[in-house]
């Protein structure tokens, strides 16, 4: 009865944490709209944002994988001008986990690469617009919960970002930034996945 019970434990304990050579699917999606009513008119903002991941898992505490990005944000406003924002990343990231118990795992990514971005304002004097792109390194420390089998949700508090973006916009105003976000525990974020 004791081998049963123990050979029970460690096969829900498999479960509770990815397994070596499992591969690693989660994303989350958002989606808000706003609409401002004044004495003026009317402007309305809609955004959507898709965030998805896979990865191998090639130790009980190592993944690796690529990930992605992408951010469509549309603005009408009542003087009947228009902003337009499309962005996109693309890269890869090293996971370490390490489980707390069976329901619980802290894991922490380190993401690197390349990002692109297009912002068009079209006024009544024309259509202007910036384009830029560069690079980004990420470390986001987060909480996995396991509801069943692998399946399970992703807590995040924000993390580390560095951009490098280099810019170019109408008529001809080029330049480049570098920027440093540091935002633990001012944002939340939710996520899902599956080891299969």
């Amino acid at each position: 009865m004791k081998k049963i019970l123990v050979v029970l434990a460690l096969f829900v304990f498999s479960f509770a944490n990815a397994q070596k050579g499992s591969i690693l699917v989660m994303g989350s999606v958002t989606y808000y709209s706003t609409n401002t009513s004044t004495s003026l008119g009317e402007s309305k903002q809609n955004t959507i944002n898709l965030q998805p991941k896979i990865g191998y898992q090639f130790h009980e505490n190592w993944t690796a994988g690529v990930e992605a990005n992408f951010t469509n944000t549309k603005q009408n406003f009542y003087t009947e001008s228009q902003y337009k924002d499309n962005a996109y990343s693309l890269g890869g990231f090293l996971r370490y986990t390490k489980a707390l118990n069976n329901t619980f795992s802290a894991y922490a990514d380190l993401g690197v690469g390349y990002q692109n971005r297009r912002q068009i304002n079209t006024i009544a004097s024309g259509r202007y617009y910036t384009d830029s792109d560069g690079m980004y390194a990420s470390i986001t420390p987060a909480l996995f919960i396991n509801v069943s089998k692998g399946f399970g949700l992703n807590f995040n508090v924000g993390g580390l970002k560095y951009d490098i973006m280099n810019y170019d916009g109408t008529p001809g105003n080029s330049y480049k930034t570098k920027s440093f976000q540091f935002n633990l525990g001012q944002a939340i974020s939710v996520g899902v996945s599956k080891n299969f």
